[in-house]
């Protein structure tokens, strides 16, 4: 019988042994075909990646990695300088408001077991990275909203402080004057930070924070908090985060999706790639108003990023390097 092969990737698995580089396969396989195998190369660590231009960010959270810290320390000191960074306007303090004039953050954090805490609409806390990471820590459950979330927040020791400089109080009141709702792709769209790391261990992190899109109706959240849109992490295979127009990343379960496919042997560039994809092929789909970009990181540290349109960037530390990469994208025309 004639036999047709051809060459099918493999991801490697979190135990770190083996891995399949290439599988002979065919339309009648049996259990009995042999597979050739060959040792996962040395894991790239520590390592850092992170959206948009987050030099600071990402060198905090690397000197936290490289004094030995764990991968969950470091996105979440990493994220918070952001968070406390008033000249971006779109994390933390400083953050465009919403439509009445309301700065609400979202953030989730993931660590290496797979625990997962997030807090939505919060107001008047500045670090909700770290208000997250409590909610995994503290609670029995894995997200607190709005009120609740920032009277939790109060009662671990965090302080109230108002999230509306003048700067963004301004370019709200500047808005109001047409009130058009028409987010600007790179700008009001580059709208988080999400970051992902691999500690000395070899594990994995992430954390993703942001104020969410500019002059937003009140009560909107979008991907970032939520877990498998913004961000999503699994240890024995990597992790995804996304950045861009949030309706777009949870329709497709964008981080989630990106693990999984890496799961399915795909490398993490032709991860995003493939996600990506998945929002832009849709029938009818109108991509040219909106921004979508994503993150990747395997067990091996390789890493992928692609957006939809041209300027997203991002930051990796890796080899002792900190550098912003401009990323791929998928509408060249």
């Amino acid at each position: 019988m004639k036999r047709r092969n051809f060459i099918k990737k493999a991801s490697a698995t979190g135990l770190g042994l083996v891995a399949v580089s290439s599988t002979f396969m065919s339309c009648d396989e049996t259990k009995e075909d042999k597979k050739i195998v060959s040792p996962i190369s040395e894991v790239i660590k520590p390592l850092v990646i992170a959206t948009w231009k987050t030099d600071l960010a990402v060198e905090t959270a690397a000197a936290v990695l490289e004094k030995g810290g764990t991968a969950l320390e470091a996105v979440e000191q990493g994220c918070r300088i952001e968070e406390a960074n008033e000249k971006g306007q779109s994390v933390g303090k400083g953050g465009l408001p919403d439509r009445d004039g309301d700065v609400t953050l979202d953030a989730c954090i993931m660590n290496e077991k797979g625990d997962y805490g997030a807090v939505l609409g919060v107001k008047n806390i500045k670090h909700v990275i770290s208000v997250a990471r409590k909610v995994m820590e503290a609670t029995p459950h894995v997200m607190l909203v709005g009120v609740g979330a920032e009277k939790f927040a109060l009662s671990q020791g965090f302080k109230r402080e108002n999230l509306l400089t003048e700067a963004s109080k301004k370019a709200w009141e500047k808005w109001k004057i047409k009130s058009e709702y028409k987010p600007i792709i790179n700008i009001e769209n580059h709208d988080t930070i999400g970051m992902l790391a691999i500690d000395k261990k070899g594990n994995i992190s992430g954390a993703c924070t942001t104020s969410g899109l500019a002059y937003k109706m009140a009560g909107r959240v979008g991907d970032s908090p939520i877990i498998g849109g913004g961000l999503f992490v699994d240890n024995e295979i990597g992790g995804a985060s996304a950045t861009g127009l949030g309706e777009e990343v949870l329709k497709t379960v964008g981080s989630f999706l990106i693990v999984e496919l890496m799961r399915q042997g795909k490398s993490p560039q032709e991860a995003c790639e493939e996600a990506i994809g998945r929002i832009v092929n849709k029938p009818g789909k109108d991509f040219t108003n909106f921004q979508v970009g994503y993150i990747a990181v395997n067990k091996q540290g390789q890493t992928g990023a692609y957006s939809i349109h041209e300027w997203f960037s991002y930051n990796i530390y890796k080899n002792k390097k900190n550098q912003n990469i401009k990323s791929d994208y998928f509408n060249k025309v």
